[in-house]
């Protein structure tokens, strides 16, 4: 994992739109992570990325919070997708949260993305409700939240 420069940004932009290509007809236009400007992201230190070799096989937007870690986004290459790279990428998203003392990661995703609300589950994220999306009407966020494990 490294964190993400400047002359990455087109890489990012490209892996997240391959990632989050299958559920642009499900919802009638791309999700959120796609249309995001990444720039003051990467600017901002919250892109990290896997590589696999030479390859960018995935990244994660994570945020820091005074109470807790938000990850925005999660997005495997289709290449690399079924090989548990997302798993590593929510196991980075812990140890941010232990290095920077906080006690719980959060995240909030689209309740028709149901795959991933279901991995999230199996990964020990518990959903804390459910709200309308302020950016696209009709389309509902499940929150979701994982306590810090202190001792991994």
């Amino acid at each position: 994992m490294r964190p993400a420069r400047r002359e990455d940004l087109a890489a990012v932009v490209a892996l997240t739109a391959d990632a989050y290509a299958p559920y642009t007809p499900i919802f009638g236009g791309p999700p959120i992570p796609v249309t995001e400007d990444y720039a003051p992201r990467i600017e901002r230190g919250e892109v990290w990325l896997l590589q696999e070799g030479s390859e960018l096989a995935g990244l994660i937007v994570l945020e820091r919070h005074a109470d807790h870690a938000m990850i925005f986004s999660v997005a495997v290459a289709p290449a690399f997708q079924g090989k548990k790279f997302g798993l590593k990428l929510l196991d980075f998203a812990d140890e941010q949260a232990r290095l920077w003392g906080v006690p719980e990661v959060r995240l909030y995703t689209n309740s028709r993305m149901e795959r991933n609300i279901a991995l999230y589950s199996a990964y020990g994220y518990r959903e804390t409700g459910r709200r309308a999306n302020p950016h696209r009407p009709g389309w509902t966020l499940v929150d979701m939240a994982k306590p810090v494990d202190w001792a991994a």
